[in-house]
């Protein structure tokens, strides 16, 4: 097969694809805030939500963070957003649940955070909420779930959410509009690489 070949049966195969990708976004007319899981065992959860700040911030955009269960180190996205007026960012947890080693202090603290999360959840000025590993917290029952899904729904209608986090409930899966499983193939910690600036921190 020669070059002009090739080069044809690729133009008429990448026509057909436009087609079809030109019709699904035509049919995409709906205009409202979107609810984000990112869940699942694999790295990149938080990292991904956190990238969607740094979108929303191009589009001069209004943002709400509140983490869940870190709280215990420093990281470089919260160094990093603090920067900026437009973004509220609350570390509200103690760390993880394997170090504090105490149930009541946990739930007391997701329960602070929960807090600030549905005054962010009811206010219009804030385009993007995040609530990073809330699907911990929702796992562990510090929070009861029928709350959280009774906020998300009641939200101001423009307003996006991406929540994350291990073991995201059905019920959670079922209301989101996006949905992503983040699957381990290989990690670094395995090998005996410890959490590294820029990657984990």
């Amino acid at each position: 097969m020669n070059d002009s070949a090739g080069n044809e049966r690729h133009r008429a195969r990448m026509q057909r694809k436009k087609a079809v990708v030109d019709a699904k976004i035509a049919s995409a007319q709906a205009d409202r805030g979107v609810l984000v899981v990112n869940t699942g065992n694999g790295k990149g959860k938080s990292s991904s939500a956190f990238g969607m700040v740094a979108r929303a911030l191009g589009h001069g955009m209004r943002v709400g963070v509140v983490q869940f269960i870190k709280g215990s180190f420093a990281t470089g996205e919260e160094a990093f957003f603090r920067r900026f007026a437009e973004v509220e960012y609350h570390v509200m947890g103690e760390g993880f649940t394997w170090e504090t080693q105490d149930r009541e202090r946990d739930m007391r603290a997701a329960l602070a955070a929960w807090d600030r999360a549905k005054r962010f959840l009811a206010d219009a000025r804030f385009q993007l909420v995040v609530l990073d590993e809330l699907n911990i917290a929702i796992k562990y029952r510090y929070i009861p779930l029928d709350e959280v899904l009774e906020m998300l729904r009641a939200r101001p209608a423009s307003q996006h959410v991406v929540i994350t986090g291990r073991a995201a409930p059905p019920e959670l899966i079922e209301l989101a509009d996006t949905v992503t499983e983040m699957n381990v193939i290989k990690h670094a910690f395995t090998a005996g690489i410890r959490a590294q600036k820029g990657i984990e921190l």
